[in-house]
C-alpha cells in the first residue's frame, strides 16, 4: 500500500509562481513513472507533466517553459516548479504514481488527494 501526500497549493496572483510537492510513503517494491495532473471545475482531468524513474519528462503543451517536474527518487517525491502562473492554471493538481508493490507484482497506479491552485488577481 502506498500512501501519496500532496502540498504546495494556494493562492497567488498572475504571474506569480507556487511550487508543488508530492510524497510517497509505505510499503513498495519500486517507484516508477510519477506525475501532476490537474482539473478545472467543469472540465475533465488532464496532463501536466511526468517524469520516468531515469529521469525522462513530457510536459502538456499549455505549461511547457513555465512549469518544471522533477524527483527526488531518495525521497520517493515529485515537485511542480509553477512559474508565470495564469487564471488558466487555476485547477485541482493531482499526484499520480506507478509503482510495484513486489518485484514482479502488476505495476499499480494510485493518486493524491490533490491540492488546489487559484491564479487571480
Amino acid at each position: 500500500q502506498v500512501q501519496v501526500v500532496e502540498s504546495g497549493g494556494g493562492l497567488v496572483q498572475p504571474g506569480g509562481s507556487l511550487r508543488l510537492s508530492c510524497a510517497a510513503s509505505g510499503n513498495f517494491f519500486r517507484i516508477y513513472t510519477m506525475g501532476w495532473y490537474r482539473q478545472a471545475p467543469g472540465k475533465q482531468r488532464e496532463l501536466v507533466a511526468t517524469i520516468t524513474n531515469s529521469d525522462s519528462t513530457n510536459y502538456a503543451g499549455s505549461v511547457k517553459g513555465r512549469f518544471t517536474i522533477s524527483r527526488d527518487s531518495a525521497k520517493n517525491t515529485v515537485y511542480l516548479q509553477m512559474n508565470n502562473l495564469q487564471p488558466e492554471d487555476t485547477a485541482d493538481y493531482y499526484c499520480n504514481l506507478d509503482y510495484k508493490r513486489w518485484p514482479f507484482s502488476t505495476p499499480t497506479t494510485t493518486w493524491g488527494q490533490g491540492t488546489q491552485v487559484t491564479v487571480s488577481s
